[in-house]
């Protein structure tokens, strides 16, 4: 079990533990709804200087360790709640399907009108929590992961964009778009952070390059 779980949020853990397995926490997606902020810049540089170094282990990973989409609340599940907080003038069917509205992707700013050419990205990719310490979680508290709404960690971004992205670090690979380039690698650092996930040396580098000029 990793760290995060036995020391920094238990009780925000059991908390979101409850949402997921009930989703009476949500009247229903709501225009109000907006992305989380990140932690400001110097705050992400704390929490970087306190996260783990480790090399990074993919034995045995498989997407479906982490189940996505769950149910948030009535007929929506995390896609679409997702795209209901992220759209613009979204209207859905019984089903919450949207069947109206529009898209900004902050990683290209792209505007798209299609659900379909939208991916709601994991920003901390699957994988990569899964060499940084997931592999040690139980389903349970990976599908808690596959599914947080509450801290930046899913967003509504051009669909080629986020399958260019896979499952690269900031390292690798950062947002086109160079004004949002800080706010990501400080999302980036709020949700290791947050579950306690490790960071390999290259990873932790290029944060640290990114956030001195944030």
């Amino acid at each position: 079990m990793p760290k995060f779980y036995a020391r920094r949020r238990l009780s925000t853990l059991a908390a979101l533990t409850c949402l997921i397995a009930s989703a009476a926490l949500f009247d229903g997606p709501s225009a109000s709804a907006a992305l989380p902020t990140p932690v400001s810049a110097s705050t992400a540089r704390s929490y970087l200087s306190q996260l783990t170094v480790a090399a990074e282990n993919r034995t045995g990973y498989s997407r479906d360790l982490f189940p996505t989409w769950i149910t948030i609340s009535g007929a929506c599940n995390t896609r679409e709640w997702i795209l209901k907080r992220d759209g613009t003038n979204v209207t859905t069917d019984s089903s919450c399907y949207p069947t109206s509205g529009s898209w900004y992707s902050p990683y290209d700013g792209a505007t798209w009108t299609s659900p379909t050419d939208v991916d709601i990205d994991h920003l901390v990719p699957l994988a990569e929590a899964w060499d940084s310490g997931a592999s040690r979680w139980t389903t349970s508290q990976r599908q808690a992961f596959a599914n947080d709404v509450t801290r930046p960690q899913l967003l509504a971004v051009t669909d080629n964009v986020n399958q260019a992205k896979g499952d690269q670090d900031p390292a690798t690979w950062v947002p086109s778009r160079s004004a949002y380039v800080c706010t990501y690698v400080r999302a980036w650092v709020q949700v290791k952070y947050y579950y306690d996930l490790s960071v390999d040396s290259a990873e932790k580098s290029a944060l640290q390059g990114y956030l001195a000029g944030c």
